[in-house]
């Protein structure tokens, strides 16, 4: 069950973090990687060179390292022996010293190792690939720990990669590049990047990119199969969204970008210093441009400037996120980033602990670690907007990126940019949406009353939270033009009087929907994505859960009787799905799409119970909506002459 997985997931959590606070702290300076790839084998050989420093006394010092990988020896800087454990239950490597390493005193080690990346090995992220050689490409990510990596996403560092692989193949990686022709044709590639930042991951593709200009920015694509027909237009999409975040966040670390496409299964997209790493489902016909510009806008947020621990990681995914409302805002016009944000906002929400600055609690790449550091990161970003306007929020990215490019950074070194921006004190809002859980629900009474002038509203905000302190918009619908007011919300009851020239009929707070907070129609929207979550684990029980909840709210809700009937479908429990997929027709058809997919089920399940007229009837109706989503008219059409049939899974009980 996902909910005793999840309480699992903390206490191992937990025990990690508190494993990583037993380490040794130490810096990495720079890695020197020679590294032997042969993607026809699936094969690596390297030796890493580590320059690090210990930042207290310690006898050894521990690295992440893949269990792909077998060290096979580590030696200090004179060549004398040292011992080595590598750890396969947290992907830990520990190199041990015959003597004390003391504070402060620079020192180096090198650590032989060797193995194969097949793409099926045990990852540091369970379910995710980070590293795989094929022979036809390849590619070994950061997040992979395929070289022994100190604090990961927290340690920069510079480094020199040696990568040498057979002539057929070209290597791509971060930094300053030359080849040489080694024996045996076979070529060694090397790069230099001497920035503190991430420049560990590397690329083995085969034949020429497609290269792209676009804004006066020239991209390297390499794209394969079907995806490499997509290749220009995301080149093109790619300068256009260079060109929009330069204007928001300053000269980029590197104009030109490489593109290189991974495989199924792999991460999403993972973005290294100067290269963009994409899955295959994230290059469609038309570009994922939410994609590309929460990928690149990593090149400010993550190579620039990065979290000094992984407390602050909303530093880094907040920012990524809220680069994708911004482009969509840009390219589309105001408002057109609404349902995105929308969709951000409810995500936050369906992680109420721990707080921002208790990240490092939750698993890399878990839906939690996403909802809490990019999802309400966005969201606080957007709500910093509207306190202190467009013009400071760009002027404080700017001034922030700055002042610490290549250099770890704080949430407070944050604040206090948006500070000296805006001429603000906000630590009130930092606190409140840093540091404490929670959102608000407000409630709003008033009384109007006539006044000489015109009228005055007297009223009173309630909301939960003791310590929530934020102006908040207050829209007052008139006889005439509607008034805008802003209203200072302190504690748990906040009374405000506002005087207007019109006769008030409505009040409406927060009616942009700024604020990150639960109404009637936003906890509906929480607990399907919450059911929703849990279906991606296959835990239906507690999904139904959920979206029962939802009805608790709102009995009409479509989308909560559609995603119930999903779940008996996936169950063949058809009867029950039949009587869902109707009450969603019957319902508020919010989203519209609800009312064409349920005709189409209701067809699919007919079809399997053996009544074609009737499911001939269901897919005429879907055509009749003329709602195309997600290729709706397409399904309806092709199952109006042919039957539907169920899958026929192996192992189907």
């Amino acid at each position: 069950m996902l909910r005793s997985f999840r309480w699992t997931f903390v206490f191992l959590a937990a025990a990690t973090l508190w494993a990583q606070d037993k380490r040794p702290r130490i810096q990495v300076q720079s890695y020197t990687i020679d590294a032997d790839i042969n993607p026809r084998t699936q094969s690596i050989s390297a030796t890493a060179k580590i320059n690090f420093t210990p930042l207290e006394d310690a006898s050894d010092a521990v690295f992440d390292l893949n269990n792909a990988v077998t060290v096979s020896k580590a030696v200090d800087s004179s060549g004398n022996q040292l011992q080595t454990t590598h750890n396969p239950q947290d992907f830990t490597l520990k190199v041990s010293f015959p003597g004390t390493l003391h504070k402060n005193q620079a020192t180096a080690i090198s650590v032989t190792y060797d193995g194969k990346f097949t793409g099926n090995e045990d990852s540091p992220v369970s379910g995710i690939k980070f590293a795989a050689l094929h022979p036809d490409f390849g590619y070994l990510l950061y997040p992979s720990r395929w070289f022994p990596v100190s604090e990961y996403t927290v340690n920069r560092f510079a480094a020199d990669i040696h990568v040498t692989t057979p002539s057929a193949y070209r290597v791509i990686a971060s930094g300053d590049v030359k080849t040489d022709r080694a024996s045996n044709d076979r070529t060694l590639y090397s790069f230099h990047y001497d920035k503190a930042s991430f420049p560990g991951s590397i690329a083995i593709v085969k034949g020429e990119p497609a290269r792209v200009s676009s804004q006066g920015i020239t991209s390297q694509v390499y794209f394969r199969d079907q995806q490499a027909a997509d290749a220009q237009a995301y080149g093109y999409e790619a300068g256009k969204v260079l060109t929009f975040l330069t204007s928001e966040y300053g000269l980029a670390p590197q104009a030109n970008l490489t593109f290189v496409e991974t495989e199924a299964g792999a991460v999403n997209g993972y973005s290294a210093p100067g290269i963009i790493f994409l899955a295959p489902a994230s290059i469609t016909h038309q570009v994922n441009t939410r994609i590309l510009a929460n990928q690149i806008s990593r090149q400010w947020w993550g190579v620039l400037v990065s979290p000094s621990s992984r407390n602050h990681l909303w530093l880094m995914n907040g920012p990524a996120r809220f680069s994708e409302l911004l482009y969509t805002e840009h390219t589309a016009g105001a408002g057109a980033e609404e349902n995105d944000l929308h969709s951000t906002y409810v995500e936050a929400l369906t992680v109420k602990d721990p707080p921002v600055l208790q990240a490092a609690r939750l698993e890399d790449y878990s839906p939690e670690y996403w909802a809490l550091t990019a999802a309400k990161g966005a969201a606080i970003l957007n709500m910093l907007r509207g306190i202190v306007g467009d013009a400071d929020l760009k002027k404080g990215f700017q001034a922030f990126i700055d002042r610490f490019s290549y250099k770890s950074v704080t949430s407070e070194d944050f604040q206090k940019a948006m500070e000296q921006a805006s001429n603000q004190d906000l630590r009130g809002f930092f606190l409140q949406w840093l540091e404490s859980s929670g959102s608000p629900e407000f409630k709003l009474e008033y009384t109007v009353l006539r006044t000489a002038k015109g009228f005055r509203v007297v009223g009173k905000i309630n909301q939960d939270l003791d310590t929530f302190r934020m102006p908040v918009d207050l829209r007052i619908e008139t006889e005439g033009n509607p008034e805008d007011k802003k209203i200072e919300v302190t504690g748990t009851s906040s009374e405000f009087s506002v005087d207007t020239f019109g006769k008030p009929r409505k009040l409406t707070l927060d009616p942009q929907h700024r604020i990150l907070r639960f109404d009637p129609s936003t906890q509906i929207a929480v607990a399907i994505r919450r059911g929703e979550q849990f279906v991606e684990v296959n835990d239906y029980a507690s999904a139904l859960r959920e979206y029962q909840r939802a009805l608790e709210v709102n009995r009409n809700s479509s989308l909560a009787h559609y995603r119930i009937a999903e779940l008996f479908f996936k169950q063949n429990n058809f009867q029950s799905a039949a009587n869902e997929f109707r009450a969603a027709i019957n319902g508020d058809l919010e989203p519209k799409w609800t009312e064409v997919w349920s005709h189409v089920n209701l067809g699919k399940i007919f079809d399997i119970t053996g009544q074609r007229d009737r499911a001939v009837n269901e897919y005429k109706l879907a055509i009749r909506t003329h709602d195309n989503t997600a290729g709706a008219q397409e399904e309806a059409a092709r199952y109006s002459t042919k039957p539907y049939e169920r899958p026929n899974l192996l192992g189907e009980r």
